[in-house]
């Protein structure tokens, strides 16, 4: 299973999945309209590093994939 966090405003509960790849959890997101509309603009880390490209990660059981909406600060 893969534990996928949901930072800042996303407002959605950490879900488990059994996914391989980051293209499996954009096709399940996709479908969720809490989420859909953040998906476009998220940085995406796995284990807690930031990856710069989404193709060809392989996941595995245990991993962590959290997703970073864009804030505003001052």
């Amino acid at each position: 299973m893969v534990k996928i966090e949901f930072l800042g405003p996303i407002n959605k509960e950490d879900m488990n999945l059994d996914i391989q790849n980051l293209s499996q959890l954009s096709d399940i997101l996709k479908e969720d309209s809490d989420v859909s509309t953040w998906l476009a603009t998220c940085a995406v880390a796995i284990n807690d590093t930031l990856i710069s490209s989404k193709d060809n990660v392989v996941l595995k059981d245990g991993d962590r994939v959290s997703l970073l909406p864009p804030v505003c600060g001052g």
